[in-house]
């Protein structure tokens, strides 16, 4: 089993910062792409910034220079460093791993594909 688990959401004014974090726990072999994602009142779930294993990005165009997307491998974790915030990134913002694990009981090999519980972020003066 693999499961993440997110932190970081607060209010916060127009113009402020927060940086977000979502951990990742189990059996885990490998994890190929960690994305961040919001979902505001009344609208779809979208991708805000993923990175792959081996660096590579990719931001939502509404977030490009004010977002910044990391990761640390050996504590598998992703982090969202958000700036500049303005009331339309307010949202519950998700995190997503896909990757591989082990079936410890057995040992065998599987993907995962799995989402954090969600962080409030509000911003608002």
């Amino acid at each position: 089993q693999v499961w993440l688990v997110e932190s970081g959401g607060d209010l916060v004014q127009p113009g402020g910062s927060l940086r977000l974090s979502c951990a990742a726990s189990g059996s885990i072999t490998t994890i190929n792409v960690m994305g961040w994602y919001r979902q505001a009142p009344g609208k779809q779930r979208e991708l805000v910034a993923s990175i792959t294993n081996d660096g590579t990005t990719n931001y939502t165009d509404s977030v490009k220079g004010r977002f910044t997307i990391s990761s640390d491998s050996a504590k598998k974790t992703a982090y969202l460093q958000m700036n500049n915030l303005n009331p339309d990134d307010t949202a519950v913002y998700y995190c997503n791993f896909r990757g591989r694990f082990v079936i410890m009981a057995v040992l065998v090999g599987h993907d995962f594909d799995v989402w954090g519980q969600g962080t409030q972020v509000t911003v608002s003066s």
